[in-house]
């Protein structure tokens, strides 16, 4: 194997060494990479190395975190979980008041017929554009609220 790792058959040499440690290799791919081996020793010092790494890791475990950690980790789920269906809830409650409320609005307006066409057609832009934009500002002020990285900062 060459110095700048740049020499044609390289890729083949990584694709042996990377079977040969998973164990994945034929009888003749074992036999190429043990003539490979043999013949270079600084690849015999990268598969010696490379099986160490392979040994260490296989033999690391993960430590259990304490039982304080899990309580926090499952109360935090728990209130997102709750507040997630409060606001839903509460979503769902607005959107049925406002709607009814917009209805009979509607409805009121249309049934005066006291007032002109145009004076009609301004009020109910008027309202709706009203709603949009508070809607509008209302999402964006959640949306900045959740995903501020400097909310927790104390000055």
């Amino acid at each position: 194997m060459s110095e700048k790792g740049t020499a044609p058959g390289d890729e083949r040499v990584r694709q042996l060494l990377m079977s040969g440690l998973d164990g994945e290799l034929s009888a003749e791919e074992r036999a190429e990479l043990e003539r490979l081996l043999s013949a270079d020793p600084k690849l015999r010092d990268e598969w010696d190395r490379l099986s160490r790494v392979k040994e260490v890791t296989q033999s690391m475990a993960l430590r259990k975190p304490p039982d304080e950690v899990w309580e926090d980790y499952w109360a935090s789920v728990y209130s997102r979980l709750e507040r997630g269906v409060g606001w839903i809830l509460v979503s769902v409650g607005g959107i049925v008041l406002v709607s009814y409320g917009a209805w009979q609005g509607v409805q009121a307006l249309i049934a005066d017929t006291d007032m002109p066409w145009f004076l009609k057609g301004a009020i109910l832009a008027t309202t709706v554009g009203l709603v949009v934009l508070f809607v509008s500002v209302l999402r964006e002020k959640l949306f900045i609220r959740a995903r501020d990285p400097y909310k927790d900062v104390q000055r």
